[in-house]
């Protein structure tokens, strides 16, 4: 299960990557519409799409002469249940602990009158 992490972080650790995802959470996309949005070659895409599809998070498919991108529903189960895992922790109260930090800073050591 660790590979497979690993090859899911490093594929969504890329921005270009992640807009790719977001693009095909509406619905399937040919690989010339994934491009257009981007400032890159088509060819920069496919080698992003190749990641994605390595790592599980999308499936590419040919219909007839056009390929098509697919988000797989399932993609990111493994990584949710790996980062829920932290979920035990409460989270902190950042400005809670900044003004508790200021207050005793502020405040004259215990042994002073």
């Amino acid at each position: 299960m660790s590979e497979t992490l690993d090859t899911v972080f490093a594929a969504l650790a890329d921005p270009t990557r992640r807009a790719i995802l977001t693009m095909l959470l509406e619905d399937d996309m040919a690989v010339t519409d994934v491009a257009d949005p981007f400032d890159m070659s088509l060819a920069a895409i496919s080698k992003h799409l190749v990641i994605l599809s390595r790592a599980g998070l999308i499936a590419q498919e040919k219909r007839g002469r056009v390929k098509w991108c697919k988000l797989q529903p399932d993609a990111l189960r493994a990584a949710s249940v790996w980062m829920q895992g932290f979920g035990q922790f409460e989270p902190v109260n950042l400005d809670a602990f900044e003004r508790f930090l200021e207050s005793e800073l502020a405040a004259p050591p215990a042994d002073e009158p």
